[in-house]
């Protein structure tokens, strides 16, 4: 994504700008990487409970983007585990597709871009793969991104003893994310220091970073188109709620109306009075239930229409925009 230079009430650097002050207590992470490497266990971990389908090879089993919070740390997460977006065999439509989802899950940008690598040799695969992200994100995107590596309970030696020895094309990598690095042993989701060392390096990374997350042009256009669509939705779900309202507090009145009528002209016995009276008291208290859950039902909706709006497409020439540089690299 092309970053930008447009004024916004924040200024920062290219690349880095902000539609608003970010909530401190929030970090939106996008964990990325090659298909098999370990994105899903990672989000797993970090979130310490198991609710992305990891892969137990290295095929790709997160076919679709998928957006998960939770609280860590004594602060509110967002987690996007995204799919295999990189691999050859992927069609344009599919990536259009999940190209927009993974951009409107962390709209408006991700506090932390987590670079997902397994141990081991690292692969032209692999290095093709760090290059479509940067493709997708844009250069900026380097200054706040971390390396996380994955399979740590593999490891013989200390992680940083690893970095030391790791070849030429890794180690550029780490510079380019400014030496950030940590390592996760997914198969030991109860070790939470593991995650609070990988929190404490997000922290310190985005206050580098000015406690500005990540954004671009993209992810600008992208914001406001959900605000836009945010909105649109809120004012259809409200009339719908109050139209609903009328209706059912119109129909109610008339009913108890009617019931009412029956009482007061009734000659039978007290007795026979007493239980058309109870009659209405179950029909008020009938109408009251539909009329609560009508209103739990539009109100649950209206609470989730960002979710609703994260489903829109992104603007069609940054797609291609996108795509473009996709295709432009090759192994």
């Amino acid at each position: 994504m092309a970053s930008t230079s447009a004024t916004t009430e924040t200024k920062g650097r290219r690349g880095s700008l902000i539609l608003e002050p970010p909530n401190m207590s929030l970090r939106r992470m996008v964990f990325v990487g090659k298909t098999g490497a370990g994105k899903s266990s990672s989000g797993n971990t970090t979130l310490g409970r198991k609710v992305f389908r990891a892969a137990s090879s290295c095929s790709s089993v997160t076919k679709e983007s998928w957006k998960e919070t939770g609280e860590v740390a004594g602060r509110e997460i967002i987690v996007v585990d995204t799919p295999g977006l990189f691999d050859t065999d992927v069609s344009e439509e599919y990536l259009k597709q999940e190209i927009s989802k993974c951009v409107n899950m962390t709209a408006p940008g991700p506090h932390a871009i987590i670079l997902v690598i397994q141990l081991g040799p690292f692969t032209e695969e692999e290095i093709l793969s760090v290059e479509k992200i940067r493709a997708l994100f844009g250069e900026e995107s380097d200054k706040h991104t971390i390396v996380l590596f994955t399979r740590g309970d593999e490891l013989t030696c200390s992680i940083e003893e690893y970095v030391n020895k790791a070849d030429e094309d890794l180690k550029n990598i780490l510079r380019r994310c400014g030496g950030r690095y940590h390592v996760y042993n997914n198969k030991g989701m109860e070790n939470r220091n593991q995650v609070l060392e990988l929190m404490v390096k997000v922290d310190d990374m985005v206050a580098a970073n000015g406690d500005r997350f990540y954004t671009s042009d993209a992810y600008q256009g992208v914001e406001l188109l959900l605000k836009a669509e945010e909105e649109k939705l809120r004012r259809e779900y409200e009339k719908k709620l109050q139209d609903k309202e009328r209706e059912l507090e119109s129909r109610f009145a008339e009913e108890k109306r009617r019931l009412q009528e029956r009482v007061e002209t009734l000659t039978e016995s007290e007795q026979e009075k007493e239980k058309k009276i109870k009659e209405l008291e179950r029909l008020n208290q009938k109408n009251l239930c539909e009329l609560i859950e009508y209103k739990r039902y539009y109100e649950s909706r209206l609470r989730e229409v960002r979710q609703e709006a994260e489903l829109t497409r992104i603007h069609e020439s940054t797609l291609i925009e996108i795509i473009n540089k996709l295709h432009s690299l090759q192994m």
